[in-house]
Parts: structure tokens; sequence; C-alpha cells
């Protein structure tokens, strides 16, 4: 009986099978036939995650580019899920899709150099000024650091907000290429708070779960909702009462305040 089983499931065409067990055979067989199923099944999965990245892009980013680049995360995806961890495939390959949107923008360098010059001097002062203080900056201290009033830091904060949509993608590397950690994987579920599950094996993460902890509450929020709830920054602003350009300055914010925390401690300021 078990044979007969196993022979009908063999039979079957791709799209006769359940999804577990296509993934099953893919992970044995790597069957070309099977991939194809995926691609087709998740091909609009590309298009929510581009269109979601696009309404942070400025208007010389096309969408159709960014839904083909998300194309190739999501057969990176597909090439590396492993069923039996008991990650939903989706979950799993919009991390994977975003960060193929992002390799690709950050490879043609779409950041005009005045705006990254700045983004850099900015995330360089709060780095330096929460250093010195050994807390977390307010936006009336890093504006005077920079020179500016608070009013225009927030300014600037709003100009620069397209760039920072690539930060979470960033990776830090703990040891060799094959061992290293998305800063955005790394955000948790403020339902699902089980130190185990975020932490694993890995004190890298630590230091980033860590380091988003610190983070004023609302920057915090804006993080996870943005970058795990997949909630838009105009969604968010509904959630938090604050306007969309108001989220675009506090996401801005909270990028570049993880990203100068994270510096430091991979200089060693503490």
């Amino acid at each position: 009986m078990g044979n007969v089983l196993r022979n009908d499931t063999a039979n079957r065409s791709p799209e006769q099978k359940t999804e577990e067990e296509r993934w099953i055979e893919y992970r044995k067989t790597r069957d070309p036939a099977i991939r194809e199923t995926f691609i087709r099944q998740y091909a609009p999965l590309v298009k929510y995650v581009a269109g979601k990245v696009a309404m942070g892009m400025p208007h010389n980013v096309e969408f159709d580019d960014l839904v083909g680049y998300g194309v190739f995360g999501l057969m990176d995806a597909i090439d590396k899920f492993d069923p039996e961890k008991n990650v939903k495939f989706k979950t799993y390959a919009v991390t994977r899709i975003r960060g193929a949107i992002f390799d690709e923008l950050r490879s043609i360098d779409w950041v005009p150099r005045s705006v990254r010059q700045k983004t850099r001097e900015v995330e360089e002062t709060i780095g330096s000024l929460e250093a010195l203080l050994g807390r977390t900056a307010t936006d009336k201290e890093i504006a005077r650091s920079l020179g500016m009033s608070e009013e225009e830091y927030l300014k600037t904060m709003l100009k620069i907000s397209g760039t920072s949509m690539l930060s979470l993608n960033d990776v830090w590397f703990s040891g060799d290429e094959n061992d290293k950690v998305s800063i955005g994987d790394s955000i948790e579920s403020p339902s699902s708070l089980n130190p185990d599950v975020i932490v694993e094996k890995d004190e890298v993460r630590r230091v980033i779960v860590e380091a988003i902890h610190e983070l004023p509450d609302k920057e915090k929020k804006i993080l996870v909702l943005y970058y795990y709830e997949d909630l838009t920054l105009k969604e968010i602003g509904k959630v938090l009462e604050v306007t969309e350009s108001r989220v675009s300055q506090l996401h801005t914010k909270a990028i570049l305040r993880l990203r100068a925390k994270l510096t430091n401690i991979r200089k060693g300021i503490v």
C-alpha cells in the first residue's frame, strides 16, 4: 500500500502535488519543473515587495526594475529554503526578495553623492555624540553638533530618508563570508519575545537586538512595524497617529542611530 502511495506521488505533475510535497521533492531532486511552479506561485509576492520598496525610492527608480531585481531574490529563496525549519516560505522569501532589490540598488549606486555624504555625516555625528554621552542623544543635541537648528535637522532627515531604506539589509559579518547576520533579520516581533528564538546561537545577533532595544520607543516600534510586520510608512502613521512624513523622519533617525551604535560596537566603543 505504501509503495502505491509513493508511486502515486511520483507520477503526479508538480501542479497536482501539495506545496509540502513539492518542497520535499525539490530538496531531494532540484527538479526545474518544481522550481518553476514555485516561481509562478510566488511571483505576486515579488511585486508586493517591490511596490513597498518603491514607495521609499526617488522617481528615477523604476518599479519594473525593482521587480526584476526581486525575482533573483525569489529564486535564491527557493534554492535555499529549508521546510524543516518551521518557517513559512513567504516570511523567508520576503527577506530574500527585499535583500536582492537593495543589493542591486546599492551596486548601481543610485544615491546622489551629496546625499550620501550628508547621511554619513549625520551617522558619524550620532555615533560620536552617543559614545560621548553614554546614552541616546536628543534631536536638539544632534542638531547642535551638526551646526544646524532642530528644524533644519528634521528637514535633513526627510531629504536622506530614501537612502536609509537600504540600511537594515546591510550585513554584519561575524566571521567568513558564510557566517553573516542581516540586521533586518534580527528584529523581533512584539508577539514573539522568546530570547532563545531571537538570539539563537549567534553572539552577533544578540548585539544587534540589544542595539535595537536601546533605541527610543517610537523608533523601535517603527522598525518592527516596517521590517517585521510589513506595514507601509502610511499605515504606520495611522497606528502611531502621526503623519507619514513624521514616520519617515523617525525611520531615518532610527536607522542612522542603529548603524552608529553598531559601528561603535565594532570599533570597541561602548
